[in-house]
């Protein structure tokens, strides 16, 4: 007779059987920020390719890219006032104007970017788009959280 014996397995440490969505660890709007730095990013990257090669397609792509930053952009500051709200955090004002600096910045870009012609884009087009760039990369260097804990210790 054959006997079959189970193996049991230990999960590693830190290893949670709880669903990801149930864990309350990180602050929703550090989930939601990365989002919208890429778009924002990548809209930049268009904004090159279109003033290397004049192809109305990525003039399109940088539009939507930028829209779909700010939309993810609300979805985030809307989850940062959740988080701030609910949570015993503090805002990190610094990163906090600097974002809402972006974002500004971002908007002004996709009006801009809504004119008629190779002018949408080039040179104020690609100018604003490069330093959201710059001013997201200097805020979100060390972290994607808009706020951090009152023990001191950053998200």
């Amino acid at each position: 007779m054959n006997h079959i014996t189970a193996i049991k397995s230990t999960a590693p440490p830190g290893f949670s059987t709880q669903p990801a969505a149930m864990t309350a660890s990180r602050p929703i709007h550090q989930m939601l920020v990365p989002f919208s730095v890429a778009y924002l990013t990548a809209a930049f990257v268009t904004d090159l390719a279109y003033w290397r090669t004049a192809e109305v397609l990525w003039e399109r792509f940088s539009v939507w890219l930028i829209a779909a930053g700010l939309i993810i952009a609300a979805l985030a500051g809307i989850a940062a006032v959740i988080d701030l709200a609910f949570r015993k955090q503090r805002a990190d004002w610094i990163r906090v104007f600097s974002f809402a600096l972006a974002v500004l910045l971002s908007l002004l870009n996709v009006l801009v970017h809504s004119r008629d012609g190779y002018t949408a884009v080039v040179p104020t087009g690609l100018a604003l788009s490069a330093m959201v760039v710059v001013v997201l990369m200097l805020t979100f260097s060390a972290g994607w959280a808009l706020s951090h804990s009152t023990s001191g210790v950053r998200q």
